[in-house]
């Protein structure tokens, strides 16, 4: 690792060019994995309504097990895990009807804040799971029947494995070992491993530059970047937190940019990528993600610092507002506004996203209880869930 302190007027040079860039807006879409279509947590769907979210209108209701998957929706599906009597059991809805169309167990350890932490991934009719015990599954979208399974080399972390599958042409990365591991999608093989170390809590982000792709491992001790076909590490970045707590994804700002972010006191970064320099822009403790990830979206970075929704300018680092009362809840974007689930209660918050002020627009109690998952909007419906496991399909238009 090499670092550089980029400077005033530079960066304001640098940032004047940046801007976030989203596909047109689309009627509805699909979610079939963590952190959405974009790989961003925004949708660019635009056929719901915060009027409709406020009706509370709840479609259908389960219960899948204690833990703390979020949701995949594809093909008119959605997945999800949960944890019952030191078993997973991944679930497949109709995504109408909350029907189970089939659903899978296998065993694993319930654990301290028991239950899953990783969100299925669906891909070309798989869905692929990752334990906290650190077994990598697929299994065949329409009938559930597995097809392959492979242990992660990976020291446990304290509170079990929590990285979602990212699939990348073919093959499926975990953030499980010292700076991330890779499996063959189709055979479950392993491609490469960065080590036997302790992982962080964070799903790895692809990062393209030019023509080479590497993967962002937010790891124990470091922000690794490793390159995508072979593991090989590209730089590091010393990143402690207490407990090893590095449990918020990184967050691409632009091409060359990188946020970082941790709790316990930790607080935030902005890093700059030059070849394979890594130097900060800024460093504060404005933001502490605790377990979410902070989201960026035209030039600004929203997310909970620790148990207080907030709002930064990415250029400076300033906290442009805060607004507490929701606890260390989820979050997601859509169509210009802020998906919130509050951590106890729980309320599911529509607000604009805008640096000017906290703009509530609508809010309606969806489920008792706790949560730290991020709700899921997909193709008019939002997916919610407790850490109990009870889980709700809102109406949103």
């Amino acid at each position: 690792m090499t670092g550089t302190l980029v400077r005033g007027g530079i960066l304001l040079a640098l940032f004047a060019a940046l801007a976030v860039s989203l596909p047109a807006t689309a009627a509805a879409e699909d979610w079939p994995f963590w952190r959405g279509p974009h790989k961003n947590w925004i949708s660019t769907e635009s056929e719901w309504s915060p009027e409709a979210v406020a009706e509370g209108n709840v479609l259908w209701r389960a219960n899948v097990g204690k833990g703390h998957s979020s949701f995949a929706v594809a093909d008119g599906r959605a997945y999800t895990l949960g944890n019952t009597d030191n078993e997973d059991t991944l679930y497949c809805f109709e995504a109408d009807t909350g029907e189970v169309l089939w659903q899978r167990s296998y065993p694993c350890r319930a654990g301290n804040y028991p239950g899953p932490r990783a969100t299925p991934t669906v891909d070309e009719g798989r869905v692929f799971t990752f334990s906290r015990d650190a077994v990598l599954r697929c299994f065949d979208a329409k009938s559930g029947r597995p097809r392959w399974q492979q242990e992660a080399p990976s020291r446990d972390p304290k509170w079990g494995h929590a990285s979602s599958p990212i699939v990348h042409e073919d093959l499926v990365v975990v953030n499980a070992g010292t700076s991330g591991t890779a499996f063959k999608k189709k055979t479950g093989s392993r491609a490469w491993s960065g080590g036997k170390g302790t992982p962080g809590y964070a799903s790895p982000v692809l990062l393209t530059r030019g023509r080479r792709e590497s993967f962002l491992i937010f790891s124990a001790k470091a922000l690794y970047c490793v390159d995508a076909r072979t593991g090989r590490p590209l730089w590091d970045f010393p990143w402690i937190t207490k407990y090893d707590v590095n449990a918020g994804d990184p967050v691409l700002v632009g091409d060359d940019h990188v946020f970082i972010s941790s709790s316990y006191g930790t607080g935030c970064a902005l890093l700059k990528l030059t070849g394979r320099d890594v130097g900060v822009v800024w460093q504060n403790k404005n933001m502490k993600n605790h377990m979410g990830s902070t989201i960026y979206f035209e030039g600004h970075l929203y997310g909970f610092d620790d148990a207080t929704l907030t709002c930064l300018d990415a250029k400076t680092g300033e906290r442009k507002w805060s607004r507490r009362g929701m606890g260390k809840g989820g979050l997601m974007m859509a169509d210009g506004k802020l998906l919130i689930t509050t951590e106890r209660g729980i309320d599911l918050v529509v607000a604009e996203a805008t640096p000017k002020a906290y703009q509530e627009l609508a809010r309606t109690r969806i489920l008792d209880g706790h949560t730290w998952t991020s709700p899921v909007l997909a193709n008019g419906r939002i997916y919610c869930r407790n850490d109990a496991g009870d889980v709700a399909c809102l109406a949103a238009n």
